[in-house]
């Protein structure tokens, strides 16, 4: 059984396949954090854990005998001797923001419930999955919190979210309801996060804990490039294949908050879910709040069990898309290769070498609609450039078919230009504050999408251009964050709600969408890396990785990405060199080395290709395809970082482990060096391996702990090798 309740004792204990995670319900009312790690059999008890009495300078509530401040809760209050990071606060109608919800009863079932109006994870009929829903009761304000936890016992997976209900006849005003709160005994760790900005998003940041708050964030609307809704926190010395690793990430796709308390006792805090700042969310009688859906992992072998466990859960229990298992269409995206300037010619004459060399999908981006020349008109008008493509998309996308390949379009639905059609129409539906001017990014405003009307337009006018044209891929972009917060359709005290039911309205319409079309790829995009979250990787099973095509900075940005987001969903493209963001000159190999992990294609002007790029080009269509299925989907280890020297390597294996393809980098050339060994990971060491590229054959044993002979490189900067291993 995955959750089994000791009434005796007052323990619940949450079990997958090798991890427990025990709750105790201290003095019958107060929900307790006690142990999260690997597995706990025999009889348990915990007693020992609680610390009763008083402390100097502490405040304990008498009748209990304790101080909440030494009690580590599963979902703390504010103002009730509890000093640290609340889980929720509530302002209530007489100015007091003191609240102590106390346990009420429990429920065990089956399968999981969906979340209101949210992305979350799901169970299938046979999963062993089994939830228990907490009934936290307070009675003087008369609100109810029902905390949820799913375990996924075959998938080593706990999720957790939080729902807050108005029982009574009083309007509270929730400031702050995150999804997880989280206690450790002990402050003995290393703090992991994903950092960047734009064009080098997701990079590793570690740090040691220290008393006081350590905490990432975003501000912006979107989860954005400069954080990522994820935390991880590392026993010292963990690495890839060794220690402990405690990690959480949120399904949410706008304004987050990660936050790590130390207290005066080194014990540490853990929260994760909205962002507080700036927010607001008005209950009256009757009325909820869901809180998104954190996601739970714990490995005892350090880093690359965790990010595996992440990629399987995410790619077979998060992703609703029918593509989740499917291979991944080969694309030429021509956006780097024209970017505004095009007609009708011009693509299909590109497509027609595509189809040549090898693609299977002409993707069409930004400049096909409106009077859309350059970034500064047109958004909103999703009408056809008649000028550019005198025949309509859906005439362009009947000659991309005859050439035997598949079409798909560009879009930036949640974005208007202030000189478009649609914001002379209604200059009311944009995010805007009365009396101040609106600032913009990309010569563009935001949609309201808060706004059920605004919602329903864009449904109506995407619904009509996915149905009249022989679409098979929609690349979904935004490319502006939040200022300015606020609607014109919502009432003055619900203002601070605009950022969440943007969020929440998003959601809808893309589960109409994608619910509508199942048949139509969909990415996500955000100026490239700037929303990639498991929110959008619920309706889009990949997601446009970076804005930056540069192979060298692509290992760091794929690497950081790889730590929790499955290789399926990495949007990883091949361009023309000099490279257009960063000017630097790197061979078609070592591009396509770092592009074939993950959702691979092209962005250049193939018509530039001269006759022996194309040939090559040709063979790394040809060589990916043969690939395919093994480097998106199978188990990815990372073995050389390129946050620690000049080398990077990645390797990806085979479910029954008989094939592997095996990657290495190096970007600065070096004189006289011996390149020496590789030692490689998730092989089976009683299986031999042929390898063709040296035409060896190697035993599993030996390319485990003795290594792959990397052999000399080429003598030039941004190098790589690929090898390619099969069971005989």
């Amino acid at each position: 059984m995955a959750i089994d309740f000791n009434q005796e004792k007052n323990l619940f204990h949450l079990k997958t396949k090798n991890t427990s995670y025990i709750i105790k319900l201290v003095n019958g009312k107060y929900p307790a954090h006690l142990y999260w790690g690997r597995k706990l059999d025999g009889s348990l008890n915990f007693d020992h854990k609680i610390l009763y009495g008083d402390r100097p300078v502490m405040t304990i509530i008498k009748e209990d005998n304790l101080s909440l401040e030494l009690l580590p809760q599963e979902y703390p209050a504010y103002g009730n001797t509890d000093y640290g990071v609340p889980a929720y606060k509530i302002l209530q109608e007489n100015g007091s923001r003191t609240t102590n919800a106390l346990y009420s009863k429990h429920r065990i079932y089956n399968g999981k419930a969906e979340l209101s109006g949210l992305p979350a994870s799901y169970a299938e009929q046979d999963d062993k999955v089994k939830t228990l829903e907490i009934d936290l009761i307070d009675q003087t304000a008369d609100f109810k919190i029902i905390l949820s936890y799913t375990v996924f016992a075959d998938y080593d997976i706990i999720t957790r979210s939080a729902k807050i209900i108005n029982q009574g006849e009083q309007n509270l005003n929730l400031q702050s309801a995150l999804s997880m709160s989280l206690d450790f005994e002990d402050s003995n760790f290393e703090m992991l996060q994903l950092s960047g900005a734009w064009g080098r998003e997701r990079y590793l940041k570690t740090r040691p804990l220290i008393q006081g708050l350590q905490q990432i964030e975003s501000k912006r609307g979107a989860s954005s490039h400069y954080q990522n809704p994820f935390l991880a926190l590392c026993r010292p010395n963990t690495d890839e294949f060794k220690g402990e690793v405690f990690a959480a990430n949120l399904i949410y796709s706008g304004n987050f908050k990660a936050t790590v308390e130390v207290n005066h006792y080194d014990r540490t805090r853990l929260s994760l879910g909205i962002n507080d700042f700036d927010f607001n969310w008005l209950l009256k009688t009757g009325e909820e709040f869901q809180a998104p859906e954190a996601v739970l992992v714990y490995s005892d072998q350090g880093l690359n069990q965790m990010s595996q466990l992440y990629h399987q859960f995410y790619q077979e229990r998060l992703v609703k898309s029918k593509f989740k298992a499917e291979e991944r269409p080969v694309l030429l995206n021509n956006w780097e290769g024209t970017y505004f300037d095009f007609d009708e010619e011009k693509i299909v004459e590109m497509a027609a070498i595509a189809a040549e060399l090898g693609v299977e999908l002409f993707v069409l981006d930004d400049g096909w609609f409106g009077r859309r020349n350059d970034d500064t008109s047109s958004l909103g008008d999703w009408y056809v450039n008649k000028n550019k493509l005198p025949n309509g998309v859906s005439g362009l996308a009947e000659k991309i078919n005859k050439l035997g390949l598949d079409f798909g379009i560009w879009v930036e639905p949640e974005m208007v230009s202030p000189d478009s059609d649609l914001y002379r129409e209604h200059p009311e539906w944009v995010i805007e504050v009365p009396d101040r001017p609106n600032s913009e990014g990309r010569n563009q405003l935001i949609l309201d999408f808060s706004c059920r009307e605004v919602q329903d337009y864009i449904i109506d006018v995407l619904t009509k251009l996915f149905a009249d044209s022989n679409i098979s891929y929609v690349k979904w972009d935004m490319n502006r964050n939040m200022t300015e917060i606020g609607s014109n359709k919502l009432a003055v005290e619900r203002q601070q709600e605009t950022a969440h039911r943007y969020m929440v309205g998003l959601y809808r319409v893309l589960e109409k969408l994608t619910s509508q079309f199942p048949d139509i790829l969909f990415e996500s995009c955000a100026s490239g890396g700037g929303r990639f979250d498991p929110g959008m990787l619920y309706y889009m099973p990949q997601t446009w990785t970076s804005d930056d095509t540069d192979a060298v900075e692509r290992l760091k940005i794929q690497y950081g990405t790889s730590l929790v987001y499955p290789i399926s969903s990495i949007g990883a493209h091949i361009s023309a060199v000099p490279n257009h963001q960063l000017g630097r000159i790197t061979s078609l190999d070592m591009r396509a080395d770092v592009a074939y992990y993950g959702a691979f294609g092209y962005e250049l002007d193939p018509r530039e290709l001269s006759f022996k790029e194309r040939e090559i080009v040709k063979k790394q269509i040809n060589k990916f395809k043969s690939l395919r299925k093994l480097i998106q989907y199978g188990d990815f280890f990372r073995l050389l970082s390129p946050f620690k020297g000049n080398e990077t390597a990645w390797m990806t294996v085979s479910k029954d482990q008989k094939e592997a393809f095996v990657s290495y980098y190096k970007i600065l050339a070096e004189a006289n060096v011996f390149s020496g060994s590789l030692k490689l990971k998730g092989l089976n060491p009683e299986f031999d391996y042929y390898i063709k590229v040296i035409d060896k054959t190697l035993s599993g044993s030996q390319l485990l702990y003795s290594g792959l002979p990397i052999g000399e490189l080429k003598q030039e900067d941004f190098s790589s090798k690929s090898w390619h291993l099969q069971v005989i």
